[in-house]
């Protein structure tokens, strides 16, 4: 046990192992501990930050209730794992995340034996618990493999295949779909407006309900008679959605499909940002952060006459080309800011 000062739980809690002795009750309590931690460290050195703040009351649940690393997780992309490296043994080093020599900004398997795939960019996850999870099928191993993507990893095309993989030999895995209504910039597309649909109609609070659909004709309305309608096509039992930051209901579900046989699919609804109401309120611009203050979320003024960087210089190139030629368009995928 490493004491840390102003903080009750997480110094106890140094692998999965500690926090599976924990009773449910501190659960919360160490939520609580581990965001404003959070907070406090990428406060200090900048980082991937709305995402993580998203992901805490998931990663404790996801922890508790499998056996990891026996048991095991992949995260899709990376930006949502910081919390999943605090409990598996790096929190003292968080603070050296994207430095030279220090922790990596995403999942690297020779980091940690609960990474279990080296990620990056998105719509890797379920593809790579499909083939542990086919590795465990044969080698008769009893253990789970579990993905965790986001609703705009789950847009890319390597997604749809492992799901359509998966679904047909009928695999023993858990998809958890974090559904927070961003990539790093604000999702869109037609499985985008399912969800907005589905959360209206079930009156859940979720993002999702910042921006509703207008196409609430019949069609669209009879599928959320249905709503995994897409997902069973697939192979995959549908479940969800849940609030992703009830600890009960997030440990209930994964109780109760841990040991379910066949593709099984779990929808959570998560809040990018969610606990310091400036991430919350702007989850875009504290997608990636530099040193900010941890208690107004206030950036420090830019120092005058730097240079542009990079992507400022192509941007203003772009929009000069669109001015000239009216048939210039531009393209981007999840991150229109940058």
């Amino acid at each position: 046990m490493v004491e840390i000062p102003g903080y009750t739980l997480l110094g106890r809690v140094n692998t999965p192992a500690d926090l599976r002795r924990l009773p449910l009750s501190e659960l919360p309590h160490l939520a609580v501990e581990m965001r404003r931690y959070l907070i406090e460290t990428l406060g200090r050195i900048g980082g991937h930050f709305a995402a993580n703040l998203g992901t805490v009351e998931l990663t404790l649940a996801l922890h508790y209730a499998f056996e990891t690393p026996r048991d095991r997780l992949v995260w899709d992309v990376g930006h949502q794992a910081y919390p999943h490296k605090m409990i598996t043994g790096r929190r003292a080093r968080l603070e050296t995340i994207r430095r030279l020599n220090g922790l990596m900004p995403f999942c690297h398997r020779g980091e940690s034996e609960y990474d279990t795939f080296g990620v990056g960019h998105s719509s890797t996850s379920i593809s790579a618990a499909a083939g542990m999870a086919a590795a465990a099928r044969i080698k008769g191993e009893k253990r789970r493999a579990v993905a965790i993507i986001g609703d705009g990893g789950m847009t890319g095309g390597m997604a749809f295949e492992a799901l359509n993989h998966a679904g047909h030999i009928g695999l023993d895995m858990l998809v958890v779909y974090n559904d927070n209504d961003m990539s790093i910039s604000e999702n869109v597309g037609a499985l985008r407006n399912h969800s907005a649909r589905l959360v209206n109609k079930l009156g859940l609070a979720a993002p999702h309900g910042n921006r509703l659909t207008t196409d609430d004709d019949e069609h669209n309305e009879a599928h959320l008679e249905n709503p995994g309608a897409l997902f069973e096509t697939l192979g995959f039992s549908y479940h969800g959605p849940i609030d992703g930051h009830d600890l009960d209901a997030l440990l209930a579900a994964f109780e109760r499909l841990k040991d379910a046989r066949g593709p099984q699919l779990l929808h959570v609804l998560t809040v990018k940002g969610k606990g310091f109401d400036p991430a919350e309120a702007d989850p875009i611009k504290y997608h990636g952060v530099t040193q900010f203050d941890p208690v107004t979320g206030a950036f420090p003024a830019k120092k005058p006459g730097g240079k542009p960087a990079y992507t400022q210089v192509f941007g203003d190139w772009l929009c000069e080309a669109a001015a000239r030629d009216p048939k210039v368009v531009g393209i981007t995928p999840a991150m229109r800011e940058g």
